[in-house]
């Protein structure tokens, strides 16, 4: 009986052994994510010479009746190297001070095929709705050597450029060999499950992954837009914001991420 239990043992741990070699991927499934903007940061930006008149008291009011952080939430569900990001239909848009800010607000559902390196945008900027197709957008990234464990997932550090001159800090998993994440952010040996734009007071970090067969006829780009490309939406953009001064920047900013 003895030698019975002991050749069990031996048996357990090697086996526990062979799956410590293998470690499990995920290759399809859906990702919560929860997107964080520093409203009090974003807001105090905005202010200049030429509206602090009354941008600072509106700020000021603001910051006693209002939290300092602007919460909504989104999903990514991913499957045959493609991804779908859609933020959730209760996030809208609310009367909040500059609350139709893209920096403020979900404005994009955002469709990727990663082997064909293409994406599809949909972005509603005020009362249009656009379809920006385009290539996957191209991330200048170094990879470092710090970690941290998001929804379960050991993630390495990397760091990057984004849109010529965004400094941008993403957190991937090599356990879903998967490079996309939330919104366009893309690139890395894994899925992204944390991203920070430090310089923009807005973050993506992913609460709860579930892993799932997902059938091919759900991750399919949007169709309702006016069709126009990266270059074409950031001229359009620019036109149109080109007496705002420094909140349009901002605005101009937040569309293309």
């Amino acid at each position: 009986m003895k030698k019975k239990i002991i050749l069990f043992v031996i048996i357990y741990c090697l086996a526990a052994g062979a799956r410590a070699q293998h470690p499990h991927f995920t290759t399809s499934g859906t990702i919560e994510f929860e997107r964080r903007t520093n409203a009090y940061a974003l807001l105090q930006k905005a202010i200049n010479k030429d509206n602090e008149a009354w941008m600072q008291p509106a700020f000021d009011f603001y910051k006693k009746n209002s939290p300092q952080f602007r919460v909504l939430t989104a999903q990514l569900v991913f499957g045959n190297q493609k991804t779908l990001y859609t933020p959730n239909d209760a996030d809208i848009p609310t009367n909040m001070l500059m609350g139709d800010s893209p920096l403020l607000n979900q404005f994009n559902t955002v469709f990727i095929d990663l082997t064909a390196k293409s994406s599809v945008d949909q972005k509603k900027v005020f009362e249009q709705t656009y379809l920006v197709k385009d290539s996957v957008r191209k991330i200048k990234w170094k990879i470092t050597d710090e970690t941290r464990d998001i929804a379960g997932y050991t993630c390495r550090r990397a760091n990057g450029i984004y849109l010529d001159s965004v400094y941008v800090v993403a957190f991937y998993t090599t356990r879903i060999p998967v490079p996309g994440g939330p919104e366009s952010f893309n690139g890395l040996p894994g899925m992204i499950l944390g991203v920070a734009l430090p310089h923009e007071n807005v973050t993506w970090f992913a609460t709860k992954v579930t892993e799932s067969e997902v059938p091919e006829n759900t991750l399919v780009p949007a169709k309702k837009g006016k069709v126009t490309d990266d270059k074409g939406l950031w001229k359009t953009l620019n036109d149109a914001s080109e007496s705002w001064g420094r909140v349009g920047k901002l605005y101009v900013k937040g569309f293309m991420l």
